[in-house]
């Protein structure tokens, strides 16, 4: 089920890999105004905090130094509260700049990366998507984009303001009392030792969370599309138990991750107090032999529960890295695919010959418009194998020529090879061996956006976008003005049941299309296929919901809107292809049979075998 989905969750480096983020935050430095903002608020947030202790040290040493000479000057409180508010203000102001900067650098790391990454989806080819699951294609732009945008912004803020706190920090404990500060530093090895075991483990168990999480959602996804499935099999008994062993798994797993959050914190606090006890017994000793002051004693305290925090976070960013490397290797893997289906620099070089000096009657890439002849050259096609394993042939030695309005109708038994036929020749796919020409061209040498605009293609389950029915009709020719998409919708019938939509043509389709019936969204489809006025119409088991009423009255408007243009069919009731030009009888990737629908009956092959076949049942339907 989700197989892909878990190993993909498996995928996490342990190491952090420099090239992939050296890659990631080229997003991040083509803001460098926000990025050196981001730099220097939390350089500047840093740096003010270290001095928050300076200040109760100057006052306290004022204080203590009037109690032991009470007849001199008391001291002044005004420098010291200036200070101290000033030092607020700035902080403040400081804390102000690295959100806003830290939130802006997010953001535009976050849609540079999702718009880069839908661009490369909108870019490949049908291939990339039949090794990759839905899912997770989807976890890349929305949670994986996320996170890398987190890590780029709020992960640049927090190193920056650990690495500048931590300076700041040990070097006035080492200015204030150098031995005192480098006895408190040696629990410093000790603490970042238990963040990165506490870390790593915790990490574990995150991961482990997330990919049993994914299975669940999965699992729930699967149970809400398949409910009227599983009733009509009375599976509720065998899913509840299987979701319940996954759900005593999350449990268990999420026990075990509390279990080492509960350890982690009260260690780390066992450390930090081990430092202040450091701190404040060898300091005491220092106060009351007159080595250092009371207030250097107070700032020493405060640094010495300063100190770790910036060496916790260090260590929390270590693993959030971590974390995030396997979203930031997927992400740079889908953004360095290159397309195997491209305009080549050839094709490129007359579509800008073109558009600099347009020619009219010819193609953007300089050859004429419209499709005359295609020809099938020994063409085979794979969609290959596993590694270790013999590919298997889907269309093997395909040697046709489909003549300019000629209507070609692929007939024969399901996985012989008709649908990929129909994907070489609308070049969702490149052909093992052989080739395929148009006009004597091959298909390859011609620009990616004259063929779809030359190809309409009508499916048998065909996909609506959520939006209304005047929107899916004209989702392939935006220009198209509203009478010529009721003109199209009326040449395949489909005006009618549109018009007893609530709203007509403006009535919402729902996603998917989910709000309109199989045959519905078929005439549709057709409408849509039409309104591009293609010189070449693909139909994959095109009228398969569609009533015979409906079918009958699309098939005489289809005789008249295929004049002058090429069709080609794949059909599963032989009743709609009789009339074809052509009819190709495909078996086991080849073509075995073909000739008009009479000829074929002559013939007594496959073709009539099946003919005869569909007439009994019928025959046996109508009795």
């Amino acid at each position: 089920m989700s197989q892909e989905h878990n190993q993909d969750e498996d995928f996490q480096n342990s190491r952090i890999q420099l090239t992939t983020w050296k890659r990631l935050f080229a997003f991040a430095r083509a803001y460098p105004g926000t990025l050196t903002r981001l730099v220097v608020f939390a350089t500047t947030t840093g740096a003010f905090e270290t001095c928050f202790p300076l200040v109760s040290k100057n006052l306290i040493d004022a204080i203590e130094a009037h109690q032991l000479d009470p007849a001199g000057a008391a001291p002044n409180f005004v420098p010291y509260v200036a200070t101290y508010v000033g030092l607020m203000v700035g902080m403040a102001f400081s804390v102000w700049g690295f959100i806003r900067a830290a939130g802006s650098l997010k953001a535009c790391c976050a849609a540079d990366v999702r718009t880069e990454c839908f661009e490369k989806l909108q870019n490949l080819e049908f291939a990339y998507y039949d090794k990759r699951a839905t899912g997770w294609l989807m976890s890349r732009l929305t949670s994986d984009c996320e996170r890398l945008a987190n890590i780029m912004a709020w992960g640049m803020l927090d190193i920056t303001w650990s690495i500048t706190f931590l300076l700041g920090t040990s070097a006035i404990m080492v200015f204030l009392n150098w031995k005192l500060g480098l006895m408190v530093m040696l629990v410093a090895p000790l603490l970042a030792f238990a963040s990165r075991f506490f870390q790593s483990r915790l990490l574990t168990a995150s991961r482990r969370i997330r990919k049993i999480n994914s299975t669940i959602t999965a699992d729930f996804n699967e149970s809400i599309m398949g409910v009227a499935t599983t009733k009509v099999f009375t599976r509720q008994q065998a899913n509840q138990a299987e979701f319940d062993g996954k759900a005593t798994e999350m449990f268990e797993a999420s026990v075990r991750n509390a279990v080492l959050s509960s350890m982690y914190l009260p260690i780390i606090l066992t450390l930090g107090s081990l430092a202040a006890a450091i701190a404040l017994i060898q300091g005491g000793f220092q106060v009351t032999g007159g080595w250092i002051s009371l207030g250097t004693l107070v700032a020493f305290l405060a640094y010495t529960r300063m100190v770790f925090d910036p060496l916790q976070q260090l260590a929390h960013i270590f693993s959030e890295l971590q974390m995030a490397q396997a979203s930031g290797e997927r992400i740079v893997e889908l953004l360095e695919t290159e397309p195997a289906i491209f305009d080549s620099e050839e094709v490129l070089e007359r579509k800008r010959a073109q558009a600099g000096a347009p020619e009219p009657h010819l193609a953007d890439d300089g050859y004429p418009t419209g499709v005359g002849n295609i020809r099938f050259e020994h063409v085979s096609f794979h969609y290959g194998a596993p590694a270790g394993q013999e590919p298997k042939m889907v269309l093997q030695d395909i040697d046709l020529e489909v003549h300019k309005g000629e209507t070609i109708a692929l007939v024969g038994a399901t996985g012989g090879g008709k649908t990929t036929f129909i994907s070489l020749l609308c070049r969702f796919y490149e052909p093992t061996s052989g080739r395929i020409l148009v006009d004597g061209v091959p298909l390859k040498d011609r620009s990616l956006s004259w063929l779809q605009s030359e190809f309409g293609i009508v499916l048998q389950d065909p996909h609506l976008f959520s939006g209304t029915v005047l929107e899916n009709i004209r989702y392939g020719r935006l220009e198209a003005t509203d009478e010529e998409v009721l003109h199209a919708a009326h040449l395949v019938g489909a005006d009618p049941f549109i018009e007893k939509l609530d709203g007509g043509y403006g009535f919402e389709v729902g996603e998917g299309g989910s709000r309109l019936s199989a045959g519905e969204r078929q005439l549709v489809s057709f409408a849509r296929a039409l309104l591009k006025d293609p010189s070449v119409l693909v139909m994959d088991e095109a009228t398969s919901h569609i009533d015979t009423e409906t079918e009958h009255h699309l098939q005489k408007a289809l005789a008249r809107v295929l004049e002058n243009r090429t069709c080609v069919v794949i059909a599963h009731r032989l009743s709609t292809i009789e009339n074809a030009d052509r009819i190709l009888v495909v078996h086991a990737g080849r073509i075995v049979e073909q000739g008009t629908h009479a000829d074929l009956l002559a013939q007594k092959g496959r073709y009539a075998k099946l003919h005869a076949h569909q007439s009994l049942e019928a025959a046996a339907d109508g009795w």
